[in-house]
């Protein structure tokens, strides 16, 4: 358990330094700043997203199309549900910012989860591959 609690930390630090970078740049390029409000809701943004992927083993019995889909609207639903927590502390939201955030969300959760599940799905070929050499060589052993 300590394993995976340790992988989750070290993917969404990972997750968090490279939206970062990407966030600075594009601010460099637009001549835009941000704030530490920014920073946190980020954060707490690439946490949600890199929970829900590293639930992918409860979807197991769908297919990957499906999981996809289903993780990508939890996701949502709890940015959705922090989004709102915020405004009721901070300031409201307007109807374009909950419109700006999702399309700011969704777009680098297409390619990080596009990239999580390569990662996922070449392992298990890996693994798939690795069981049938010892299939093979099991056989080859008996006869």
């Amino acid at each position: 358990m300590t394993g995976k609690i340790k992988e989750y930390i070290l993917e969404v630090c990972c997750v968090f330094t490279l939206m970062s970078v990407i966030g600075a740049i594009v601010n460099i390029i637009a001549g835009t700043e941000t704030n530490n409000i920014n920073v946190i809701v980020m954060f707490a943004t690439c946490a949600i997203a890199t929970l829900v992927l590293f639930l992918h083993k409860l979807f197991d019995n769908v297919s990957p199309l499906v999981m996809i889909i289903v993780q990508y609207l939890v996701a949502c639903a709890l940015v959705g549900l922090m989004l709102w927590l915020i405004s009721m502390f901070i300031s409201p939201i307007t109807p374009k910012g909950w419109f700006e955030f999702y399309r700011s969300f969704t777009i680098p959760y297409i390619f990080l989860a596009g990239f999580y599940y390569y990662r996922v799905f070449s392992e298990t070929k890996k693994q798939d591959k690795l069981i049938q050499e010892i299939q093979e060589n099991n056989k080859a052993e008996s006869n």
